[in-house]
């Protein structure tokens, strides 16, 4: 009896050990190309094979290891290319969206560290029009300037997120400069929270990154049309608020965030002629307005209205930029993975860049127009893994 005894004694642990031993990784991604038009880029129409016109193009691994009581040890890799060349979107980076390792609590949370994507990304993006509710570059305000379309993602972070307390969230994320002898050089931190209860979804978000002049890890960085356009700043402080409402088929929401880039190191785009002067003080308001009507549960409306307000400051004269982007989609699911669209975007600019003169039209993922107007439409297939 007592041998039996030992024999399912050291069975159950056995069990048990291989129980908590349970992992898996899953490959993932979305794939995304399209013909896309445009009457202005850089002075000249064009027609050209798009990679990433409305989600981004890449490919992750992403694993977790039960440990036993309610914690798992996770990780994600995950890499954003062309499609149409293969080619990486940050050269000499392998895992240029996210690469990190962590500890997730069904009680308390989760805390990871490597490179992860801000507050912003994670609780005010999915209400927007670019962000991952809707998936639609095209549509990110312009130079994408409150990263709600994820243009870049922090280096060396530490980030907390909470479990899920009846439909609210928090969390924060603390980016290390890993420069020696200094410390704020280069840091970025970020505090956000969402609410979700039946058909309300609210949220807030914060981001600042400092002193991104010594041009090492994080900063002031942002990437605007076709990933060249780059505003880089000595300080750059995001936040925003956004709400949406749904109703039966129908979705409706609203989102706003204000950047303000202080000390510009420069902004330009190479080919182009459009600049904005260093040692610009440039702050941005964003308004949008966005909703989604679902005529059958495999075809879906979403229309956009973005309304940026920007002042130029500093020794480089002053201005008073604005844009006014509007844009329409339609989306047919073929599949639970597959979908076909077609969609317009119009933009319109006015005001002055201070001492660089007029301010121009710059539909995000496409070269600047030598103009104030800029249309584009694209007809496009996406695959999600």
């Amino acid at each position: 009896m007592k041998k039996t005894l030992i024999i399912a004694g050291v069975m159950g642990a056995f069990a048990a050990t291989a129980a908590h031993a349970q992992s898996s990784v899953t490959l993932y991604g979305s794939l995304d190309a399209g013909i896309v038009y445009a009457n202005n880029a850089g002075g000249h129409s064009t027609w050209n094979q798009g990679s990433g016109a409305l989600s981004d193009t890449y490919f992750g691994l992403k694993g977790s290891e039960d440990l036993g009581g309610g914690l798992h040890a996770i990780f994600t890799l995950e890499n954003g290319f062309n499609l149409n060349n293969g080619k990486q979107t940050e050269s000499g980076s392998m895992f240029n969206r996210q690469a990190f390792v962590g500890l997730q609590s069904d009680q308390y949370g989760t805390l990871t560290l490597g490179r992860q994507y801000d507050s912003m990304v994670d609780y005010l993006s999915p209400l927007s029009e670019s962000g991952s509710g809707y998936g639609n570059n095209l549509a990110a305000h312009p130079f994408d300037n409150d990263n709600l379309d994820h243009s870049f993602s922090i280096k060396n972070a530490v980030k907390y997120q909470s479990a899920n307390y009846q439909g609210f969230k928090f969390g924060g994320m603390y980016g290390f400069s890993n420069d020696a002898g200094q410390f704020a050089n280069n840091r970025a931190w970020s505090v956000g929270a969402s609410y979700g209860n039946g058909p309300l979804n609210v949220a807030a978000a914060y981001l600042q990154m400092n002193n991104s002049r010594t041009g090492n890890t994080n900063g002031a960085n942002s990437a605007g049309s076709d990933n060249n356009f780059n505003l880089s700043a000595e300080t750059q402080r995001t936040l925003g608020a956004g709400v949406n409402y749904n109703y039966g088929p129908a979705t409706v929401g609203f989102v706003w965030t204000h950047t303000q880039y202080e000390n510009l190191i420069a902004g330009g785009q190479s080919g182009n002629t459009f600049t904005i002067p260093t040692g610009t003080n440039l702050h941005m308001d964003n308004f949008e307005l966005n909703g989604r009507y679902a005529l059958t549960p495999a075809l879906a409306l979403d229309a956009s209205y973005a309304f940026t307000d920007g002042k130029v400051s500093g020794s480089n004269g002053s201005g008073d930029p604005k844009w006014h982007t509007v844009s329409l989609q339609a989306d047919y699911s073929l599949s639970k993975r597959t979908d076909v669209y077609v969609e317009g975007v119009y933009q319109h600019a006015s005001g002055e860049l201070g001492n660089a003169g007029a301010n121009v039209a710059m539909i995000n993922t496409l070269s600047p127009s030598t103009s104030q107007n800029q249309v584009a439409a694209t007809v496009g297939l996406r695959h999600r893994f």
